[in-house]
Formats: C-alpha cells, sequence, structure tokens
C-alpha cells in the first residue's frame, strides 16, 4: 500500500495517513502500539510514517506506562494506540499519573462504529469520555472519509490534540476513533479520488512545510510591578526558604533558582526530583539536602519558622517540611504554579503566580541586583550548618553498622553514576530513602518520579520507557512491592533491547506501613498480613523468564561491582539488595536520633528569633 493519502487503498488509510502524518508534524515521534483487531488502520498507518518509532506491548497497561516514562524523559508527547473494548481501560492508571503529573500523552482507542455499539457486539464497551476528567480533552472522532473536507478534519484533529496535550497544564488527550469494515488495507476503487492531489491539495499533502494547524502557547512571563513587589518583599523578610518539589522543567532552571537563592540569601530545599540536589549550580548557593531529617528537631524548626517560603514545583515529598510550615504558618507562602494546578495542600499560599519558573527567578533576581546584594546571613548560616551537622552524624551511623540497607545503599548507587545519568526512583519508602540519603553533588543527575498520583503501579515500564529515550544511562530504585507489581514490564527491555538498570530493595513485602501509625496498632489489625503483606518472591527466575539478568548482591562490596557490570552491558540488569526491614526500621530511627542529637548537641542560635 502507498504511504500517502492519494496512494491509500481506501477511505479508513487515507483518513488515518492523514492524521498521523500531522502528528509527525507536530512533534509526535514515538508511538507505543498494543496488537488488536479494531485498531488496525491506526497500526498500519503508524508503521507507514518513516519518522515515527513504533514500540509494540502485549499489554495495555504495561504499554501506557511505558509511554508515560517515555514522554517525561523525551519531554515530548507519545501517542498510544490500542483496540477496542477493556483494552482501552488498562491505560486509566498511567493516563491518571499523567493528568496529575502534567505528562503529554494521547490517547487513541479504536472503537466500533455506533450501530455496533450497546448491541451485543463482542470486545465493546462505552468509550466515550472512559477517563473522565483525567483528560485535558476528548473527542469521538467522526467516522472516517476520504474527501476533503473530512480529510482536513483529519489534519486538524491531529493538530488539536497534540497542542491541547502540550499546552500548559499539560497531560494526557483521549481521542476516540470508529472503524467500519474492512480493517485490512484493501483496496476500495473510489474510496479515494484519483485526482485528489489535483482537486484539494490541502487535503491529500497537509501543509508539507509544518503542522496543519500550528499551536503556539507563550509562557506568562511576570508583570514588572509584580516582578518589584517580590524583589521588595525578598528585601524586607531574610528569613525566607526557596522550597522546591517535583518538577522536570528546562535546565535553565537550576541555575535560575540558585542565582536568586545566591542574591536573596535563602537556603533552597531541594527534594532530589526537583532537579536541584545535583549540578554544576550546587556550588552558587546553599543547596540543603538534609531538611527533612534536621527540620524533625522541635527545637530547630520552631526557632527557624519562615517568614517567606517561595514554592517551585509540585508538593514536596517531605513530610517533616510540610509539617514545619504548618506549623509556623509563614505571613507569605508564594507558589509558583505555571501549571495552575494551585499544588496546596495546607491551605496556606498568599499568593499564587502563574509564571514560568526560570523567568520569575531570572526576572527576580535582576530587580535584586539593582539594591543592595544580600550578604551570608545569620539565617543562611543556621541551614548550612544543620545541613552540615545532619551529613556528618549520617555518616556516622553508616560507618557504624555495615548492614545491607536503604540509607548507605542510596549514597552507593549516587557515586556509581555517570554524569549527566537518569535515575527513576518508585514512590512509596524508595523516593523517601533518596530525599532523605542522596547528597548534594556538583555532578549533573536527573530524577524523576511517578509523583503525579504518588502510586507504585507501572514503575518498570516507566523506566524503560524513559530508557526508551536515549537519554543516557538509566537506573531504576524500587521496592519489592512495586517490582513485583509490574514485573510484565521486563518484557518490554528484551523485545526492544533496552539498557537500563533496576535496584531492588527487597524487604518482603509493603515496608513504609511500618512507618505510619497503623504500625502501632499491629496485634489488633493483623499488621503482618494486612499491610506489610510479605511476598515471599523469588525474583530471580522471574527475571530468567523474561531474559534479564539477575544478581542478588550480598556485601557492598558486591553491589559496587553489580552496577559496574550493568553499566557495561548493553541489557537490562536487575540488582536485588535484600532488607532486613526489621533492622531498616531501627536503622533508620537511629539516624533519626543522630542527627536529632547533632543538631541540638550544640545549638547554633544563628538566625533564631
Amino acid at each position: 500500500m502507498g504511504a500517502t493519502v492519494a496512494e491509500a487503498p481506501n477511505h479508513a488509510y487515507a483518513f488515518t495517513t492523514a492524521f498521523f502524518e500531522e502528528l509527525v508534524r507536530a512533534g509526535v515521534r514515538n508511538v507505543c502500539l498494543c496488537p488488536g483487531s479494531r485498531s488496525t488502520p491506526l497500526a498500519v498507518a503508524t508503521a507507514q510514517q518513516p519518522e515515527l518509532r513504533c514500540w509494540t506491548h502485549i499489554d495495555e497497561r504495561s504499554a501506557a506506562f511505558f509511554a508515560l516514562g517515555l514522554a517525561k524523559a523525551s519531554c515530548e508527547p507519545v501517542a498510544l494506540v490500542c483496540t477496542s473494548g477493556t483494552a482501552a481501560a488498562n491505560f486509566l492508571p498511567a493516563v491518571v499519573e499523567a493528568h496529575y503529573a502534567g505528562v503529554p500523552l494521547l490517547l487513541l482507542t479504536a472503537d466500533r462504529p455506533p450501530e455496533l455499539r450497546d448491541r451485543g457486539a463482542g470486545q465493546t464497551i462505552d468509550q466515550l469520555h472512559l477517563f473522565g476528567r483525567h483528560v485535558r480533552w476528548f473527542a469521538e472522532a467522526a467516522l472516517p472519509s476520504a474527501d476533503g473536507e473530512m480529510l482536513r478534519y483529519a489534519r486538524a484533529l491531529a493538530s488539536r490534540a497534540v497542542g491541547v496535550a502540550k499546552r500548559r497544564p499539560a497531560g494526557p488527550v483521549h481521542l476516540n476513533l470508529p472503524f467500519r469494515k474492512p480493517l485490512e488495507p484493501r483496496p476500495t476503487p473510489g474510496d479515494v479520488a484519483p485526482d485528489l492531489r489535483e482537486r484539494d491539495p490541502l487535503a491529500a499533502a497537509g501543509r508539507e512545510a509544518g503542522p496543519f494547524t500550528d499551536v503556539i502557547e507563550p509562557l506568562a512571563v511576570p508583570p514588572p510591578a509584580a516582578v518589584v513587589g517580590i524583589a521588595e518583599l525578598v528585601r524586607a523578610y531574610p528569613r525566607g526558604v526557596i522550597a522546591c518539589g517535583p518538577i522536570d522543567a528546562e535546565p535553565g532552571l537550576a541555575a535560575a533558582v540558585s542565582g536568586l537563592a545566591r542574591r536573596s540569601g535563602w537556603p533552597v530545599l531541594a527534594e532530589p526530583t526537583a532537579q536541584l540536589r545535583c549540578g554544576p549550580h550546587t556550588g552558587d548557593a546553599a543547596i540543603i539536602a538534609t531538611s527533612d531529617l534536621f527540620l524533625r528537631n522541635e527545637t530547630f524548626a520552631a526557632d527557624h519558622a519562615p517568614d517567606v517560603v517561595l514554592r517551585i514545583g509540585a508538593t514536596p515529598t517531605s513530610a517533616a517540611q510540610r509539617r514545619w510550615i504548618e506549623r509556623h504558618t509563614p505571613p507569605h507562602l508564594l507558589l509558583i504554579d505555571p501549571e495552575h494546578t494551585w499544588n496546596d495542600p495546607s491551605q496556606l499560599a498568599s499568593q499564587v503566580i502563574a509564571v514560568d519558573p526560570t523567568r520569575f527567578c531570572v526576572d527576580v533576581s535582576a530587580e535584586l541586583d539593582r539594591g543592595p546584594v544580600a550578604a551570608q546571613s545569620p539565617w543562611l548560616e543556621a541551614f548550612v550548618d544543620a545541613d552540615r551537622r545532619a551529613n556528618a552524624a549520617i555518616e556516622m551511623v553508616l560507618a557504624g553498622d555495615n548492614s545491607l540497607l536503604e540509607p548507605r545503599a542510596v549514597r552507593e548507587i549516587a557515586a556509581t553514576l555517570p554524569d549527566d545519568a537518569l535515575l527513576y526512583v518508585s514512590n512509596s519508602m524508595p523516593v523517601r530513602d533518596l530525599d532523605a540519603f542522596l547528597p548534594v553533588s556538583s555532578r549533573p543527575l536527573r530524577v524523576l518520579c511517578n509523583r503525579g498520583a504518588n502510586g507504585i503501579d507501572g514503575m518498570i515500564s516507566s523506566a524503560l520507557g524513559a530508557a526508551a529515550a536515549n537519554c543516557g544511562r538509566v537506573v531504576l530504585l524500587t521496592g519489592d512491592l512495586a517490582f513485583a507489581h509490574d514485573l510484565g514490564g521486563l518484557l518490554a527491555a528484551r523485545r526492544h533491547e533496552l539498557h537500563a538498570t533496576i535496584v531492588v530493595f527487597n524487604n518482603d513485602g509493603g515496608g513504609i506501613f511500618s512507618y505510619l501509625p497503623i504500625a502501632d496498632y499491629a496485634d489488633e489489625v493483623d499488621f503482618e498480613a494486612n499491610f506489610r503483606t510479605p511476598l515471599g518472591i523469588d525474583f530471580e527466575p522471574a527475571a530468567a523468564t523474561f531474559g534479564v539478568r539477575f544478581t542478588r548482591v550480598g556485601s557492598w562490596e558486591h553491589l559496587r561491582t553489580a552496577l559496574k557490570e550493568s553499566a557495561d552491558t548493553a541489557e537490562t540488569c536487575v540488582i536485588e539488595i535484600p532488607i532486613d526491614r526489621d533492622r531498616s526500621v531501627s536503622h533508620h530511627r537511629a539516624i533519626e536520633a543522630a542527627v536529632g542529637a547533632a543538631i541540638a548537641g550544640d545549638p547554633a542560635d544563628q538566625g533564631t528569633r
């Protein structure tokens, strides 16, 4: 069959060819495809576009999370194609995550034509608004036709879908596409006019120099008066912090935040997923890594109540940081919110500023340069000193315990990562351990996590999707529960010859529940069976089933060797670190106690009220 609209064998293929031509022109480069019958015209049209990379998956749920990771890592929209029926329903968990995390996905669900719906036809469900309010836009496409008006409609539909998915707030778009038989590329005389290109060149070929409809959404810039007002606020209140939650923005943001921190004299409380913990910018400002630990010290937290909190990114992972802000309600909490997502679960924001965060930091820094530049203040020194003391306390505890436990594992893994690696981290305990124990480093490191809905599902698929983006070495740090939840995702590693390292903290179940209040009621609630839920799974034969290398380490030297070997091979490797969960709990508590003692032992009074 031909690869152009005019050469299409029938009207369905003319329509889908025009549609996919425009997806490519709008910037789509990757499609995750799940086999099916009703989606045949979509699948074949995908294969006819040489600029599209097609990633086939047998499981729609894994495919959707793979697309999510690929879109996050590449910062480009990714299309998902499936057949009708429950196949589309399996996209939902990843769609929910993409909705809350602002990840552009194009959900292309094939469907039966209207006359077969609600009539008992096989593999037919109600797919209209299937994902509810978890998409930016839904459209039920018209039945395909090859006349000029409908081909222009197909092109405009594709342009609009990509434009809506990419504009702020970015997110998933769902197009439901019905098809009548024949579904295969059977030549049908008369379906496509032989003189279509001459009669309606725009319908036949679109605007070959660019998208059919170019959607331009400029970022909002801070009004000059607002910039002056914020700069005056910074000068008036030296007791401020810049709190950075999960964000995966353009590379210039880290330098812009550091520049503002240096001029304001405020510390940056940066979690790893904010892309500020590591990189060359760390030498320009006070990047604080251990605030989740030292803000648990009530005396320090009370003595260092902030007057201003400048929030950038999504809601911070650190519960200690959130409690600190909630208990000592700052007069000014400024929320930089370009996505209009209102990330303020504490209901304390005094201003919500819907502007590009990089431009905001640059403009406020420039305004601050017009007046006196903030010197090193006692307030800033107190946070730097607390971070230094906390780090020393952590190192002291780690040096006294050689057991395979998460805090040291985080530091061992970080030390082996090359510059510009991508670390994908699972929710639950791994992201919290990374927040608490990943040290500040001048070496660049990008950290991704599915913090939109904070679920543990689809982690293997998400990380392998990131590996498919060709963004350097990819390492996934996950717990055993999340690993087991997405075992089927390993199939993509072999199928698409992807290179990634998967490090599994195996504490045999839901270790995070041991840190929650419910653990105090263990005897009353059958804690072991209902919350910790031990798995008792040997992951080695499971990995072998999918043709993935597996290593269970027994020492820190073994871990370092396994990490190096996984970096030197072209295949995906699973490295399991067996964790004694009860010892892990006591180890974490020992670190918290040591940090608290270090902060309280010789309390710095800099910056206190």
